[in-house]
């Protein structure tokens, strides 16, 4: 794993190495990672994982994995529907053929609704068809029409999340042996049960785990009406799993919903924070933080170590380490959805 080491070692407050790639770790995390490592190592030492890990395996078509679950209490979102429908009547460039500029000209004209628009001479067939798409508001079909008319990071993309009932929000974030092509080794998947945060996490006990662990996951994005909620999942989450499936022949999911929280973190914090990682919002926003958590570049250093020693320390940090990555998204997505069309 040292040889393949796919982050650099930079010194602290190199500000030229951060930004929002994760490929790099200031030294004072990197030291502080490699003494906690070396604790874990003593601490654990003759203690079994059964005796470090609650929880139960689960047996399915593609084998054998091990479940544990959390609960943790979640804020209720504070998600306003009727400001959400004023702004997306309001917003006449989701009409083809009306950009920004058209649309002020419009509105100083007293076009200032989508439907006042249906009388239009030029419009009307485009606001006809808007409308419909909008009076379906409780299908994907919403999520895939704004995706269509706005940029990823659009405020009215992430309000889509909220005709969705909270039990339908299914928070995903995964820990790997590396950025390419290799095993998954944890995944951390959050739901909303009884109004609190429920994290099952399939943590592999060995490498051929993975599938059977795959096959739980997939479970989670197929119940009713699932809409997906990562950080950075877009580019890093999904294509992942993605290759995974591949890896064993397992036919892909169906295309479902998909909120990215870090393209709308990029648009409303990206001039007032130096780093958008999950770690570092978390503590700006939420003011959480967190204690001996180690960087997620060197989750595979320390996954490593377990499979080389059979020592279980090192997965305890790993497992708190996704177990609050998955709490802090959750937190995140209420958050942002609070300020942009909160009550």
């Amino acid at each position: 794993m040292h040889s393949l080491r796919e982050y650099e070692v930079v010194r602290d407050g190199n500000v030229f190495s951060s930004g929002f790639t994760n490929n790099y770790i200031f030294t004072s995390e990197f030291d502080l990672a490699r003494h906690h490592l070396d604790r874990l190592m003593v601490q654990y030492r003759e203690i079994s994982f059964a005796e470090i890990f609650s929880g139960y395996e689960i047996e399915n078509e593609a084998g054998t994995c091990f479940c544990t679950i959390f609960e943790s209490d979640i804020p209720r979102i504070d998600f306003d529907v009727d400001r959400y429908r004023t702004a997306l009547r309001s917003d006449l460039t989701l009409v083809r053929g009306i950009g920004k500029k058209t649309g002020q000209l419009l509105k100083k004209r007293g076009y200032d609704t989508i439907e006042k628009l249906l009388h239009h001479p030029k419009f009307c067939r485009g606001a006809a068809h808007v409308t419909e798409r909008l009076s379906n508001e409780n299908s994907p079909g919403l999520v895939n029409f704004l995706d269509s008319r706005h940029p990823k990071s659009h405020p009215l993309v992430l309000g889509a999340a909220g005709v969705y009932k909270s039990e339908d929000y299914v928070f995903i974030d995964i820990e790997t042996m590396g950025l390419f092509s290799r095993p998954i080794i944890l995944f951390g998947i959050g739901t909303i049960e009884r109004n609190r945060l429920v994290i099952r996490q399939y943590l592999l006990r060995d490498i051929a785990e993975e599938e059977a662990a795959l096959v739980e996951t997939m479970d989670h994005m197929s119940k009713d009406n699932p809409a997906l909620v990562t950080y950075n999942g877009k580019s890093f989450d999904l294509p992942y799993i993605a290759d995974r499936l591949a890896y064993y022949g397992i036919p892909p999911q169906s295309r479902i919903p998909h909120f990215d929280i870090l393209h709308f973190n990029r648009r409303q914090w990206k001039d007032r924070f130096p780093s958008l990682r999950l770690t570092a919002l978390e503590k700006e926003i939420l003011g959480i933080a967190r204690d001996d958590d180690i960087p997620g570049q060197m989750v595979p250093e320390f996954y490593e170590t377990y499979l080389r020693t059979g020592n279980c320390g090192p997965l305890v940090p790993l497992v708190e380490h996704n177990r609050q990555d998955v709490i802090a998204l959750a937190l995140l997505f209420g958050h942002l959805m609070g300020e942009w069309y909160g009550r």
